[in-house]
């Protein structure tokens, strides 16, 4: 381990202060943002590049989409990703047959 000193603005100074480990909270965020990173890396590679311009294009999409979907499909769905999300957790998620 190192220990390092950092600066932050004071919304995120506040946000750590509310978490029990800010150095497990940092480090976690940090990683999510390296496989993010990696994942755009590995995207480029195989020539499809992500742009903020294609980022905000995909979003619009979505939002249209999801401006059609009823209460109730939104809830179904939240659930179906809840249950996936515990299922991975569990490490009870069915493969996909090859």
């Amino acid at each position: 381990m190192r220990k390092l000193s950092i600066s932050v603005p004071p919304d995120v100074a506040e946000r750590l202060e509310r978490e029990s480990n800010a150095s497990a909270y940092i480090t976690q965020a940090v990683r999510d943002r390296m496989r993010l990173d990696a994942l755009d890396a590995e995207l480029a590679h195989q020539g499809i590049p992500i742009t903020e311009q294609g980022v905000a294009e995909a979003r619009a999409r979505r939002a249209a989409v999801e401006a059609d979907w009823s209460p109730e499909r939104r809830r179904a769905l939240r659930e179906r990703a809840r249950q996936h999300a515990l299922g991975a957790a569990a490490g009870t998620l069915e493969q996909p047959a090859a």
